[in-house]
């Protein structure tokens, strides 16, 4: 090889590393039925950012049950971003110093971008006529739902079942009893909402999915459509979807300000229509509004409203001697 072809090509190797090194890869590690919705967005976070900064980015997701991800993280994943279902599982997160002390400050709406509630899914034509809570306790009925333990979907499944009672006027007493037979009708616990709806509809387990409204567009774009039939039960609960910057992990890789405007945008008109497309409930109400034949009316409540928050409700009902742990027997 000829001084002047060596020069060129060794000029042109060095530009190519240099522009590997200048871009950004950020990694965001999120919740199993999110899977969909944050393939969109990262494929247009890429060129808003482009165009907002002039740099280029790289997008990687990491997906399981909420708190299985949470875990990971704290064991020392380096996520960039954590986008949970549950804010118990950022909580986590802060009290060892992973992310920030006051993460919920950082970004609008108590740095919920979404939420969601929690629905049935039932076999084409809803052979067994399952319309709401009550349906879930009868004997010939099989429920299919992800441990409360190891998802955020599994415990808004189990506390809004818990609220249905306590907003009819029942007691914590009946509550529990309810409970009880709601997960007698379990045959197996789900690991995260995607594991649950492959046990529903690849192995066929069950005759009620209990699981988040975003799931359905999942579903219909994986499964096709007309697999399965949507109810809404007669009240349910909100469920926050909470987003926080890995402090641990962008002062390593200085990526502070790419993961801010990545969360940054779920919040921008195009984030929250992305959310909207995905059934997953937009903060904005103009947004919102224009999806209002996807996000059906249903009586809802809060978790503020009925358990104080999440935290507590961890306390009373999920860690370890807690009030499931009392109703489920693992089968």
């Amino acid at each position: 090889m000829n001084l002047k072809l060596r020069s060129l090509v060794g000029g042109v190797l060095l530009a190519a590393s240099t522009l590997a090194s200048a871009q950004q890869t950020l990694l965001n590690v999120s919740y199993d039925v999110a899977r969909e919705f944050y393939k969109d967005i990262n494929a247009a976070f890429v060129p808003y950012y482009k165009k907002q900064t002039g740099k280029d980015v790289k997008i990687d997701q990491a997906h399981g049950g909420s708190s299985a991800q949470a875990r990971a993280v704290a064991d020392g994943l380096d996520a960039d971003v954590v986008t949970m279902n549950t804010t118990t599982d950022v909580e986590f997160l802060a009290e060892r110093g992973v992310v920030a002390k006051d993460w919920a400050k950082r970004f609008a709406h108590n740095a919920a971008p979404t939420t969601s509630t929690m629905l049935f899914l039932v076999r084409n034509g809803n052979p067994k006529n399952i319309k709401d809570w009550q349906d879930l306790t009868r004997p010939d009925v099989k429920v299919v739902v992800v441990n409360p333990k190891t998802g955020g979907n599994g415990r808004y499944a189990y506390l809004a079942a818990w609220g249905y009672v306590k907003k009819n006027g029942g007691s914590d007493a009946q509550a529990q009893e309810f409970l009880s037979k709601l997960y007698k009708n379990v045959p197996v616990l789900a690991r995260g909402g995607r594991d649950a709806t492959t046990a529903f509809l690849q192995r066929n387990t069950g005759d009620v999915l209990i699981t988040f409204e975003s799931e359905v567009e999942s579903v219909n774009r994986e499964f096709g459509a007309n697999r399965v039939d949507v109810v809404y039960p007669s009240i349910s609960i909100v469920a926050e979807n909470p987003v926080a910057v890995v402090e641990r992990t962008v002062a390593k890789k200085g990526t502070a300000d790419l993961a801010k405007a990545y969360l940054d945008f779920l919040y921008t008109p195009e984030g929250q229509e992305i959310a909207a497309k995905h059934s997953i409930r937009p903060r904005d109400a103009a947004v919102l509004k224009k999806y209002a034949e996807t996000f059906k009316p249903v009586k809802l409540f809060t978790v503020q409203e009925l358990f104080g928050s999440l935290s507590e409700a961890q306390k009373v009902h999920f860690n370890d001697g807690g009030q499931f742990d009392k109703i489920y027997t693992v089968k």
